[in-house]
């Protein structure tokens, strides 16, 4: 496994991990920690595939990452 490989992996497994806590109520889909595991997945997954220079999947980590951001954001404004 290349470095890239193992960038992406680690992103993936994180966002993974966040969605199998929010769907046995380990966390809420609302709470801070899930919104921040999921810019940290999404950005990290999105920087594994700008490494391997594949756009579709950079467009929809991107998303991915802007979304849980703008949610962290009305976290915060709350």
């Amino acid at each position: 496994m290349t470095i890239t490989d193992w960038i992406g992996f680690i992103g993936v497994a994180i966002l993974l991990i966040v969605y199998f806590l929010n769907l046995a109520n380990k966390i809420t889909k609302d709470g801070i920690t899930y919104i921040g595991l999921n810019i940290a997945g999404g950005g990290i997954a999105m920087t594994a595939f700008v490494m391997l220079h594949y756009l579709p999947f950079i467009i929809l980590e991107a998303a991915w990452t802007v979304v849980s951001i703008t949610a962290l954001i009305s976290y915060f404004n709350k």
